[in-house]
């Protein structure tokens, strides 16, 4: 089977990027994307996140999170991979849609492809780590297993 390669949102399988416009409610809280509330969590319990959360893009979102003249929370390396796990869980449990699109995949590696990120995405040359890609295949699991 051949990888599913994803990144841009207006792309086959660009659902399955941050940036794809499904909000996703977590912790009480709706959020536009879940690219907003990943970066968002990086200043966790600070008046940042709530400015993150309103940003009208989640290129924007993206662009703030990523600035170091905000006090990034010290655990953040320590709890990124969970901040994500818990976004994707809530993006492809609250909309069906997604869930079906993602089960439908199989066991087809997914691989998030861009030259832009080597840790979430495979540094287009596959030297990334694709975390996104194998966090979605975890995910991918547990639905197959709740189903």
């Amino acid at each position: 089977m051949e990888p599913i390669l994803f990144y841009a949102t207006d792309k086959p399988y660009g659902e399955f990027s941050n940036f794809s416009r499904h909000p996703v409610v977590l912790d009480g809280i709706e959020w536009p994307t879940s690219e907003h509330y990943f970066q968002a969590q990086k200043f966790a319990g600070t008046p940042h996140a709530e400015e993150l959360r309103a940003q009208p893009t989640p290129m924007l979102a993206a662009q703030m999170g990523r600035r170091r003249d905000l006090p990034l929370r010290p655990d953040w390396n320590a709890v990124k991979d969970d901040v994500m796990r818990a976004a994707l869980h809530a993006k492809f449990t609250q909309h069906p849609e997604l869930r079906a699109l993602l089960l439908g995949t199989g066991d087809a590696v997914l691989i998030e492809h861009t030259r832009n990120d080597t840790y979430w995405a495979d540094g287009g040359n596959g030297s990334g780590r694709n975390r996104l890609g194998e966090l979605l295949m975890e995910l991918r699991g547990q639905l197959r297993e709740e189903a």
